[in-house]
């Protein structure tokens, strides 16, 4: 499973949290007069009402699955919320194997065959798998939301919620949110033509299971035998690395920008600058330009994560984000260098 992915398993935590909820319990169908209400919920309700449902004292234990670009890979989660704390373990079933802990913003991933910890600060919303990037009251300028019936999905009861672009610059998705509470179990990504680019989803999931932070925090904590490196990142802002976009990429906002600590004394130090819609993210990466590594200007696609590279002068530009080929484009065509 790659490095995005083990991120996407990471941030879902609270976002399949269900207090009171027991798995083995028969499903009881919803009432008839609900449906209208739910019917009548805009992109912004339905995103809040998910966003809401993530931060009930819950506890679970499940397996996720990823398809993205022709290849599968699952994990195995553990994941507990207290009201106030956050804590997981996700382990990976495919590809090298790894184990990720995260409490609140502290990750840790351990990777056996390096005998290797790596540690580090990820804040998140901690919602599925980065569903709502911002609680921006401008989502729904962008989206609107339509309800396309109900399913069951992992043995949980769910309303699927299409989230529809309203213009060309982003990608839509359709998402299986539980009846009662409005807890993401699924979730897709859609072209222009209603083509999936990319599914996540919990295959089987065991609610109130016997999950404690305290010892998932002894596991985490664990790390004789390990050399551990940290890996943080410095804050920063895009005008001060000499960095402007000449015109906004409609709905899209920086959300943050930072550079690498090892390189922090360097005027050059390489920088990732984030922006979002409020639910599709795009990172503008720069670095200097080096003749031995940045051979190639290129497009990739892989699932629906789109990137392009390019040269711009003593520079090395990487643009990629869940979004059309022709949104990148803008970012890159629109950066600029001011000092």
């Amino acid at each position: 499973m790659n490095r995005k992915k083990f991120r996407l398993l990471a941030l879902m935590g609270c976002a399949l949290s269900a207090s009171n909820y027991i798995a083995a319990q028969p499903q009881t169908p919803a009432p008839a007069a609900a449906a209208p209400a739910a019917e009548s919920r805009n992109v912004s309700e339905w995103l809040m009402r998910m966003h809401e449902a993530s931060r009930n004292r819950s506890s679970y234990i499940g397996t996720f699955v990823v398809s993205s670009g022709g290849v599968m890979s699952s994990a195995k989660i553990w994941h507990v919320c207290d009201g106030t704390q956050q804590m997981e373990r996700v382990d990976t079933l495919t590809g090298p194997p790894r184990s990720t802990f995260r409490h609140n913003d502290q990750v840790v991933t351990f990777m056996p065959e390096h005998k290797l910890v790596r540690t580090e600060k990820r804040a998140s919303l901690g919602l599925f798998p980065e569903l709502l990037k911002s609680t921006s009251s401008h989502i729904g300028d962008f989206y609107e939301a339509r309800q396309e019936g109900r399913e069951r999905v992992a043995g949980v009861d769910t309303d699927v919620i299409a989230l529809v672009p309203k213009d060309g610059m982003r990608f839509g998705y359709r998402v299986w949110a539980e009846q009662k509470k409005g807890l993401v179990v699924k979730l897709q990504t859609l072209d222009a033509d209603g083509k999936v680019l990319e599914q996540s989803a919990f295959s089987e999931l065991q609610f109130d299971a016997p999950v404690k932070i305290e010892k998932l925090t002894q596991m985490m904590n664990k790390v004789e035998g390990y050399r551990v490196e940290k890996s943080g990142l410095v804050k920063t802002t895009a005008s001060a690395e000499g960095w402007a976009l000449q015109k906004p990429v409609a709905g899209f906002q920086p959300i943050s920008c930072h550079k690498r600590p090892r390189a922090a004394q360097s005027g050059d130090a390489p920088m990732q600058w984030v922006f979002s819609d409020g639910l599709a993210s795009v990172s503008i990466f720069v670095e200097p330009f080096d003749v031995q590594r940045h051979l190639t200007e290129s497009r990739m696609a892989m699932g629906a994560t789109q990137s392009l590279t390019r040269r711009m002068d003593a520079y090395w530009l990487t643009v990629m984000g869940e979004v059309p080929p022709a949104t990148l484009s803008l970012f890159a065509d629109g950066l600029e260098r001011k000092k």
